[in-house]
């Protein structure tokens, strides 16, 4: 804190007035006290908006210096190098700091706190991945409001803690909370699994129960910033191909009160009906398929006749598509076929030869095939607004999609239930 009171003439006096001409409790004693007060109150006035604790370690990884980040844009939240840095400070020995330079916004915005590593040449740096050691916070702020944190560099987001927090700011600590617990339980689990196609479902697995809590506090929370904040950790890549009707639901939550706001406009073009895969609940689009077999049908005329359609979107050279087709598609097939389940195996292959081999060995001559043959230039992908396999549809007989993406005994569960209950 400044002490503007030692820069004040306490003992002044105001000119052309004489002592005698004052009460004993008059200006010579009024005087100075006001301008004590007023220095006070100055002081309090030039307190940083934004200040607290780090607790520094021995180690001598970190710099001691904190850096106030504001993110700019919607994508920006929890990026590397895309945020300004507005204000810095240095961490003192005991650990205190605080910035003065916080910025002046009719409306509460969101910026991220964030320490670096000695040595590392970007102050807008942010560890994103390992959410244990994440080295930012993120902080809802207002003008004319003070925060004060407290927290540990080598585990600042971790550990971070917000004195008497707003209510945004106790929404943030608890989507740090969730986020972590996610973590721990999810992600964690599969740290040392290599990451090669063999493993790819099981990732994916625990990627998708990672998402489902923040997805829902985000669905929760009625607050914007905590929200957003929520939107991008679902996604740090900004992808939201395996998650559009949470992406699309949050541009409806927040679109009409707060239709003024940036980062609103920018979720809302991402989450943009016409942009994203094609939803849950939609109908899905009628497209002409090259079938296996020479013929040419319509994808809607082999729907009507089925109570329920598997659209598997697969490739020859995807190794979870071909061990899906042989663990849990054949037996499903040979299952359910008898009574109004189809699968319909839509390939990205460009060579037919390579294509029919694949469709031999995995025992999925069994169902209808069908490929454009153009590759990763598949037509019904456009169509779906699809680009990433394995995937696939579950299309009830009016051609409504009732489920996506399902896999391993997640899809057993479902196609058991809805076969069941049909």
């Amino acid at each position: 804190m400044k002490n503007s009171a030692q820069m004040a003439p306490i003992n002044s006096t105001p000119k052309n007035r004489k002592d005698k001409d004052l009460s004993p409790l008059g200006i010579n004693f009024i005087y100075p006290l006001v301008v004590i007060v007023t220095a006070l109150l100055a002081s309090c006035n030039n307190q940083p908006g934004l200040s607290g604790t780090i607790k520094m370690n021995n180690d001598g990884i970190w710099a001691p210096k904190t850096y106030l980040i504001d993110p700019i844009t919607f994508n920006g939240i929890s990026t590397s190098f895309l945020g300004k840095v507005i204000d810095s400070a240095i961490i003192g020995k005991d650990g205190s700091f605080g910035f003065d330079e916080m910025p002046q916004t009719i409306e509460p915005v969101l910026l991220q706190i964030a320490i670096q590593q000695k040595g590392e040449r970007y102050a807008n740096k942010l560890e994103m991945e390992n959410m244990e050691v994440a080295n930012y916070f993120p902080i809802v702020w207002k003008s004319g409001k003070r925060i004060e944190i407290a927290t540990t560099a080598n585990h600042f987001q971790k550990d971070l803690s917000i004195k008497d927090a707003s209510p945004e700011n106790e929404a943030m600590l608890l989507l740090r909370n969730v986020r972590q617990n996610a973590y721990q339980m999810y992600l964690g689990q599969i740290e040392g699994l290599a990451h090669d196609e063999s493993n790819l479902i099981e990732m994916e697995k625990a990627y998708v129960e990672f998402q489902v809590p923040l997805m829902k506090f985000a669905e929760e929370t009625p607050y914007l910033l905590p929200a957003l904040m929520a939107s991008r950790w679902v996604s740090l890549e900004g992808n939201y191909e395996r998650t559009p009707e949470f992406i699309f639901g949050q541009c409806q939550k927040w679109k009409d009160v707060y239709a003024h706001h940036d980062w609103v406009k920018q979720l809302c073009s991402i989450g943009d009906r016409d942009v994203l895969p094609v939803l849950s609940g939609d109908l899905i689009p009628d497209f002409p398929l090259p079938m296996l077999s020479g013929d040419t049908l319509s994808l809607n005329s082999l729907l009507t006749s089925k109570k329920l359609t598997l659209l598997d979107l697969w490739a020859s050279w995807c190794m979870p598509c071909r061990a899906e087709n042989r663990d849990y598609l054949v037996p499903l097939w040979e299952k359910y076929q008898q009574e109004g389940f189809q699968i319909i195996g839509y390939a990205l292959d460009a060579s037919k030869q390579v294509w029919s081999k694949a469709i031999e060995k995995d025992g999925a001559s069994r169902w209808l095939n069908t490929s454009h043959l153009h590759g990763d230039d598949a037509p019904l992908f456009k169509a779906l607004r699809m680009v990433t396999i394995p995937a696939n549809f579950l299309i009830n007989d009016q051609g409504k999609v009732v489920a996506k993406n399902l896999h391993g005994e997640d899809l057993v569960q479902f196609v058991d239930g809805f076969m069941e209950n049909y």
